[in-house]
C-alpha cells in the first residue's frame, strides 16, 4: 500500500514534524512509503528513504533533492524530459500552522489528492483554541472556564491564581507558563504574544488527573486507542510532549474503571462525528471530582500516537480505506446555454 508522508511546514513546530515523519517511517514498514517534505519557503522536495534523518534538513541537505509541484491527483517530479506523479495518497503529518490552520487540507483538497488529516472545518475549530472552546459549548462538552486577551488588551484577568497562559493558536506547549502571582502575568503574557496575538487563560488545577485518548473512523465505526494517563511533573511542558513525538514503544493502558474509560469514549465520539472523519487524532482530557473535560485537541498529533495502538500499521491501513469522498459539484453550463438560447445567440 502506498502513502506519502507530508512533513515539515512553515510553523514554530516545524522541527517537531521531522522528529514525528522519522519515527513514523519505523512504524510503517510494510507500506510503500514516499516522504515530501515541505520547506519553510513552502517548496516541496522528495526526501529519499534513506535520508530521513534529522541532519538532512538541519545542514540544508534536502535542497538537493527533486522538487515537487502539486498537480490534480498527487505531487509531480519533472525532469528535462519526463515526468512523474508521487504522493498520490499523503498523511498529512505537518503539525501547528500549515498542517492543522487547514492550509494543506485545503491544497490536497483542491488538487484531488485523498489524504489522512483534518478536513478544513475540523481544522478551524481545533487549531485555535478559543474555537474549541465555542465548539465544547455547541456540544455540550465541559471544559474549564477561560478567558482571553488579545495583545492590544489591557492586561487584567478575572480568573483566581493560579493560572495558565496559552497561545491560541500553537501546541506542543509551546510558549505556555504557569502564573501563580499577578507580578508574573506580564512576563508570561510576553512570552505568550511572542507566538500569538491571542492568548487563551485558563485555571492551573494542580494535580489534576490527564488522560488521553486517540482514535479514528474507519468503515463506518470509531476505532478507540487505549487511553494513556500521562506521566508529567507539574504540567506537560515542551519537553515532556517533544519526547512524546519520537515515542514508538506501545504504552500501558491506564489505571481505570470501565465506566471512565466508556465516559472518555463517549466524549471523544462527540467531538469526532461528523467533523473529524478522514483523520485520526487524539482527545486530552482531564478528569475532577469524576466529570470528563475536554483539555485539547490534536487534529495531527505526534507521531500519530502511533504508541496508543497495538497495531498502528493496521489501523492506518484501515483509516486509508474508510477516506471520506467529497462530493463536487459538476458543472454542465445548462444555465449559460439557456440565457444563451433565450437571447438567441
Amino acid at each position: 500500500m502506498k502513502l506519502a508522508i507530508l512533513f515539515g511546514g512553515a510553523s514554530f513546530e516545524h522541527e517537531i514534524s521531522i522528529v514525528s515523519a522519522i519515527t513514523v517511517k519505523e512504524k510503517l514498514r510494510g507500506f510503500k512509503l514516499e516522504f515530501i517534505f515541505c520547506d519553510q519557503d513552502h517548496t516541496f522536495y522528495q526526501i529519499d528513504a534513506s535520508k530521513m534523518k534529522a541532519v538532512t534538513f538541519s545542514k540544508g541537505e534536502h535542497k538537493k533533492m527533486p522538487k515537487l509541484s502539486l498537480i490534480k491527483g498527487g505531487f509531480e517530479k519533472r525532469s528535462l524530459f519526463s515526468s512523474e506523479v508521487v504522493g498520490t495518497t499523503v498523511l498529512n503529518l505537518i503539525h501547528g500552522a500549515d498542517g492543522e490552520d487547514g492550509i494543506i487540507a485545503s491544497l490536497l483538497d483542491f488538487y484531488h489528492i485523498p489524504f489522512i488529516g483534518p478536513r478544513i472545518d475540523a481544522c478551524v475549530f481545533s487549531f485555535d483554541k478559543r474555537y474549541t472552546k465555542y465548539l465544547c459549548d455547541a456540544l455540550h462538552v465541559k471544559s474549564v472556564a477561560y478567558e482571553t486577551m488579545n495583545k492590544n488588551d489591557e492586561r487584567k484577568i478575572g480568573l483566581e491564581y493560579p493560572v495558565i497562559i496559552k497561545p491560541a493558536r500553537l501546541g506542543s506547549s509551546i510558549g505556555v507558563s504557569i502564573v501563580k502571582h499577578e507580578s508574573e502575568l506580564d512576563y508570561a503574557l510576553d512570552v505568550a504574544f511572542e507566538f500569538d496575538e491571542n492568548v487563551l487563560i485558563e485555571p492551573f488545577i494542580n494535580g489534576v488527573k490527564e488522560y488521553n485518548l486517540a482514535g479514528c473512523m474507519m468503515d463506518g465505526e470509531l476505532n478507540f486507542s487505549i487511553v494513556e494517563e500521562p506521566q508529567k511533573n507539574e504540567f506537560l511542558d515542551f519537553e515532556k510532549k517533544y519526547m512524546d513525538f519520537s515515542r514508538s514503544a506501545t504504552v500501558s493502558s491506564a489505571e481505570i474503571d470501565d465506566k471512565l474509560v466508556s465516559d472518555l469514549q463517549n466524549t471523544f465520539r462527540k467531538i469526532y462525528t461528523n467533523l473529524f472523519e478522514g483523520a485520526l487524532i487524539r482527545c486530552d482530557f482531564f478528569v475532577v471530582d469524576g466529570e470528563v473535560y475536554l483539555n485539547e485537541i490534536n487534529p495531527i498529533p505526534g507521531s500519530m500516537a502511533n504508541y496508543l495502538f497495538a497495531d498502528f500499521s493496521h489501523t492506518i491501513g484501515r483509516l486509508l480505506t474508510s477516506l471520506p469522498n467529497r462530493k463536487r459539484a459538476s458543472v454542465d453550463y445548462q444555465y449559460i446555454h439557456s440565457i444563451s438560447s433565450a437571447k438567441g445567440k
